[in-house]
């Protein structure tokens, strides 16, 4: 398996402009989701306008990713972050100025849909160049036994934004559902000016020529998988959560939603505990990947057995410690696989292939669910068991 190293390790390359701007973005992202409810019921929207609008930036992660990645090895990984952060500040303020004017005019259902899911389908565009343009860095940057630890801290500021972007927005939507908006349209404005001042100008991987990496590169098939899977078990749990709590737990809409809402931040707060401790251990990728996925399994079929809000709360805590040390184990995975000059097409496969899970979980969760409320967190358990079981490849001699 070929191994790739920094051309000439940065040893002033530091990782808070990229935390920063993960963070400022991703809680901007996060915001939308939180009130997307109350906005939907407000311009008398359906329930699937509003899920249509949330999923249409994973297919639009899902097309864009590679693209990104390969502008990445082209132009490179700082062009493009500016470029995905300029692009992202634009399209969320012309979604915060078509949110104002429609809660001020009401206009009709079908011009509603068609704003949110365009203005929505920008955002999303112009974020995928962040997280591609991100991991791409760090393989550059960072030598390959310490990328799982890099890519863990840059997860672990993802995650506080998962948790502090719907409370801030929560806090902010008590006064206006407008003023969440405008408030959080300045942190990715914020993410462009720190990214234009900090990040290096120097493009290691420049001194090569970019590489094409296809699809389907036997290299990537496991990291690849391994993101799918991941990607597909959150959104499916996201999806299903309140409907658990009021079918299986007998809750009232009332408390559903607050228990379902206490159960996404305990997510939150496991990925940043989890991904502080895969910090401190720095086990190789396919090990990180084997416990990890082990031990979120054990927290969906944890679910699956649950009688109480505080035991939903537990299980998915524990889901979601595993998959702190999942998500940057494939990325550190795929970047280790692959030449200096790969690495942007390659953390483009990587979305992608997240991107995938984002679109389908939604929509197998709630097919399942139908089913039998209990399936959406069998199938997560016995996919990421396939996934912890999935045998070592052989060691050359």
């Amino acid at each position: 398996m070929p191994r790739s190293t920094p051309a000439t390790p940065t040893a002033a390359f530091s990782l808070l402009p990229l935390m920063a701007a993960y963070m400022a973005c991703t809680m901007s992202m996060m915001a939308f989701v939180s009130l997307i409810g109350p906005i939907s019921r407000a311009l008398h929207l359906e329930t699937w306008h509003a899920g249509a609008a949330v999923t249409v930036s994973g297919v639009i992660w899902m097309l864009l990713a590679r693209p990104w990645g390969q502008a990445s090895d082209r132009f490179g990984r700082r062009r493009v972050l500016l470029l995905g952060t300029a692009g992202f500040t634009l399209a969320y303020w012309a979604l915060c100025l078509f949110i104002d004017l429609s809660l001020q005019t009401l206009p009709s259902v079908a011009m509603a849909f068609l704003g949110l899911m365009l203005g929505r389908g920008l955002i999303g565009a112009f974020y995928a160049a962040i997280p591609v343009g991100g991991f791409a860095l760090i393989a550059d940057n960072v030598e390959p036994q310490h990328r799982a630890r890099a890519m863990a801290t840059l997860g672990a500021a993802n995650a506080v934004g998962l948790v502090v972007g719907p409370a801030l927005a929560a806090l902010l939507a008590r006064y206006s559902l407008s003023l969440p908006f405008y408030a959080m349209a300045l942190l990715p404005l914020l993410a462009f000016l720190i990214l234009r001042f900090k990040l290096p100008r120097q493009e290691l991987h420049l001194k090569q020529a970019p590489s094409t990496v296809r699809l389907n590169d036997p290299r990537l098939v496991r990291p690849m998988v391994v993101a799918f899977v991941a990607m597909l078990c959150v959104s499916i749990a996201q999806i299903t959560v309140s409907f658990y709590a009021l079918d299986r737990l007998n809750m009232s809409p009332a408390d559903a939603a607050q228990t379902a809402g206490v159960a996404l931040a305990m997510v939150g707060v496991a990925l940043i505990c989890s991904q502080l401790v895969v910090r401190k251990l720095e086990w190789p990728p396919l090990r990180m990947i084997r416990y990890g996925a082990l031990l979120s399994a054990l927290g969906y079929a944890g679910s699956m057995l649950v009688d109480s809000a505080w035991g939903l709360w537990l299980a998915f805590f524990v889901s979601a410690a595993g998959m702190g040390g999942v998500f940057p184990s494939f990325s550190a995975l795929a970047a280790n696989s692959v030449q200096a000059s790969e690495q942007g097409a390659t953390a483009g496969s990587i979305g992608a292939a997240q991107g995938l899970g984002v679109v389908i979980g939604p929509l197998a969760g709630t097919l399942i669910y139908a089913v039998e409320p209990r399936l959406p967190y069998l199938l997560a358990a016995v996919l990421l068991l396939a996934v912890a079981l999935w045998p070592n490849p052989p060691t050359k001699a």
